[in-house]
């Protein structure tokens, strides 16, 4: 039997593989990235000037082109297969897309979609939409406002992705639907949040500048008096805050729930919540606040929310004052809430942050091209119109002349150059009149074209006026808005409230305020005792090998920040903890603040107030070091711990609390027996609490971490003169032999 003959082996040793091109980062960025970020930007994150992203134009353009603005509902699945002819990325992506947009779902303060079935509801995150074979839609009779002149030429059109179809580049809008529709996108390194606002006012707006385009902002205050959601609530109203929101685009104000006493039953209904917040949120946190002791006055609560609309109901206790309690659920829980703006938008293809005037002008700007393009699309109309009517009223001086041309003709070739040639006309006439039928050359048709050829001649002279004229063509915008408004203006829904108007209640004061000293050891002991105690006794015990990290004086009403190495920060009152002698352990505050295991505290320190001007300094081993400020730390409502108070990429050897008038003066050790001594202010100030910081002491090959970092180095160092660095990175500075015995010392103390 012949043997087969093996396959040859590939050496993969002779296989040369491509030489590597070093790219270098910046160009990297310019080929590989910008390409993705501003394909973000422009096509998918940032609305433009109609008020609508990329996928909503795209979605209800189909549905215009499916004759759903006009015809019966359809299945959405069939809407969603249709629209991905113009957008690729997926049926999910497409669906939700039109679930925000539709009546059922309510987001919107004037839906753009007509639905029918379950679309959820956005204040309700356990409210899901049915999947799109069961639910029905169609545009919204609002729809037409936004597709007003798209059939002549108001906006450009570009292919599709496959360019096998057209589709428009903006939606030619009659009103300033970027204002009307709200919007929230995150593209990259920038965010939009445009919120929305009461058409009337904004027609009215739009009307005032188009008639007077230096139209001051307080006037315009006075018309849009801010935003207005489709879920209500009170907006607590600052004249100044919104004059800054209209003329930069960005700022925040607070809107809170709307609620009604029912005193038959005892309980309070809240009819109307923030737009930003979900009915389980609130939920949740009232669930905690009840769990926690922390309100009492709450029997039952449940949401009842039903066809009827939206409705969370809070049964009280016997003599609850209903509106003190909304007061502290005001404070305590999302019923109130802070509305952030940040009106970035498209104008040409470029990221601009706007105002609502500046809006408004861009606005009209856009629209003013779009009526301007119509205009010339219905004056051409007319034109073509009025040249074929011209040349028959020629023919109609002399119909028998023209029947006989006709007649007498060899051949259909013939016929149209004798009538040009016969009655002095063009090509485009003769062809017209050539097609004429010989029962209509009677006089009542005679008698029709010559008036339809006046009625012409007037209106192609009324367009080439409004063309000619800026001042009739915003007066042709404004009549529009003014039609608009008559047609589907709604009163407002949120309501505006005045902080002046609003009670302040005054807190109970049940903490007994008197001076402490706190004590915080190495190992995480925590002791408060009270100055009557110290008196006997002043000698702090500790735990074998332990010694005080920090002590200094307080008052039982502060409030402490501790932060610990595993980069979290705990707020405590110190009220939270009992008293205790100089002759005791302490609380261990791994346990009484329920750390992780194996955490300890590195830094407490007394912070009721979060100024400006004040930052946290944080030093690491890899010799790095960041400034961040106190604000940084703030936050709403009663949390008590905070993950990521800073960067864990290295272990924290550091921990201070400065303020920017009158910066530390800190000493870097390393292991290699260097140091260095800087000013806490040349580290810069970072905003975000995760920042890994700067360099501030260059480690040498030897040496492998920075292992303490010190303020008070003076009684074991000298005054550090030899040691100081004006700039950053700085190299360290061998510790003279007095200084490395006292190094020594502190090593064993630890040990």
């Amino acid at each position: 039997m012949a043997k087969k003959k093996s396959a040859p082996v590939t050496e993969l040793s002779k296989i040369i593989p491509a030489p590597t091109i070093p790219q270098p980062i910046t160009e990297t960025i310019e080929k590989n990235y910008m390409p993705y970020v501003m394909s973000v930007i422009v096509s998918r994150a940032i609305p433009e000037i109609d008020g609508l992203k990329p996928s909503h134009r795209k979605l209800l353009y189909t549905m215009y082109k499916m004759g759903l603005l006009t015809g019966n509902r359809t299945k959405s699945a069939n809407i969603v297969g249709q629209t991905m002819k113009l957008n690729p990325h997926g049926d999910a992506a497409i669906y939700e897309t039109m679930v925000r947009l539709t009546r059922g779902h309510a987001a919107l303060l004037y839906p753009l979609v007509d639905s029918k079935g379950s679309f959820g509801k956005h204040y309700s995150s356990d409210m899901k939409y049915a999947a799109s074979r069961y639910t029905e839609a169609k545009l919204d009779s609002f729809c037409q406002e936004l597709f007003s002149g798209i059939d002549k030429d108001a906006v450009d059109f570009v292919d599709n992705y496959d360019n096998t179809m057209k589709e428009p580049v903006l939606l030619p809008t009659t009103f300033p639907n970027i204002l009307i529709t709200p919007n929230t996108g995150i593209a990259v390194g920038m965010a939009s949040n445009i919120c929305s606002f009461n058409l009337a006012e904004i027609c009215d707006g739009t009307i005032a500048l188009l008639k007077n385009p230096k139209t001051s902002t307080d006037k315009l205050l006075d018309i849009i008096k801010a935003p207005d959601f489709s879920n209500g609530g009170l907006i607590i109203y600052d004249r100044e805050q919104m004059r800054r929101i209209y003329e930069t685009g960005q700022g925040s104000f607070r809107i809170r729930a709307r609620y009604t006493y029912d005193k038959a039953n005892n309980c309070i209904e809240i009819l109307q919540i923030p737009y930003y917040t979900s009915i389980e949120a609130i939920l949740d946190s009232i669930a905690a606040l009840v769990k926690d002791g922390k309100i009492k006055e709450i029997v039952d609560f449940r949401d009842e929310i039903d066809l009827n609309g939206f409705k969370l109901t809070l049964d009280l206790r016997r003599g609850t004052d209903p509106d003190k309690l909304m007061n502290r659920l005001f404070k305590l829980t999302s019923l109130e809430d802070n509305c952030k703006c940040n009106f970035n938008v498209l104008i040409d293809s470029v990221p601009r942050q706007l105002g609502v005037v500046d809006i408004l002008k861009e606005w009209i700007i856009f629209r003013t091209e779009c009526v301007r393009r119509e205009l010339r699309f219905d004056l051409k109309k007319k034109q073509d119109r009025l040249h074929l009517v011209t040349g028959l009223g020629k023919i109609l001086l002399d119909i028998d002349k023209a029947v006989r041309i006709i007649r007498h003709a060899e051949s259909d070739d013939v016929v149209v150059p004798e009538l040009m040639k016969g009655f002095g006309i063009d090509e485009v006439q003769a062809e017209y009149i050539a097609n004429i039928k010989l029962r209509n050359l009677n006089k009542k048709y005679i008698i029709n074209c010559i008036e339809e050829m006046e009625a012409l001649k007037k209106a192609i002279a009324e367009y080439e006026e409004i063309l000619g004229d800026e001042l009739k063509l915003r007066a042709k915008i404004a009549a529009q808005l003014t039609e608009i408004k008559k047609k589907y203006a709604e009163p407002r829904r949120s309501q505006l409230i005045f902080a002046s108007d609003i009670p302040e209640e005054e807190e109970e004061t049940t903490v007994e305020n008197y001076p402490v000293r706190l004590v915080l050891t190495k190992e995480g002991y925590f002791k408060k005792i009270t100055f009557q105690s110290l008196r006997g006794n002043d000698e702090q015990k500790l735990k074998e090998g332990d010694s005080i990290l920090q002590l200094f004086d307080a008052e039982n009403k502060d409030n402490l920040l501790i932060f610990t190495d595993k980069a979290q920060v705990y707020r405590v009152p110190v009220d939270d903890f009992d008293t205790t002698k100089a002759s005791a352990m302490g609380d261990f505050l791994n346990a009484k603040l329920g750390m992780d295991k194996d955490e300890r505290p590195i830094f407490m320190h007394v912070q009721n107030t979060y100024p400006e001007g004040e930052n946290m300094v944080f030093v690491f081993a890899n010799g790095k070091g960041v400034r961040v400020p106190i604000t940084a730390y703030e936050v709403k409502g009663n949390r008590r711990k905070l993950t990521g108070a800073f960067s864990k990429t290295a272990p924290i050897v550091g921990a201070f609390y400065e303020v920017e008038k009158h910066p530390l003066e800190l000493m870097l050790l390393s292991d290699a027996d260097r140091a260095i001594v800087i000013k806490s202010s040349l580290i810069p100030v970072m905003t975000t609490r995760s920042s890994g910081g700067v360099t501030l002491m260059s480690l040498g090959r030897k040496e492998t971490c920075v292992t303490e970092a010190l303020t008070d180095f003076a009684a074991r160092y000298g005054d550090g003169k030899g040691y100081r660095k004006n700039k950053i990175p700085a190299m360290g500075v061998l510790l003279n032999e007095k200084n490395i015995d006292a190094m020594q010392l502190r090593m064993d103390d630890t040990l």
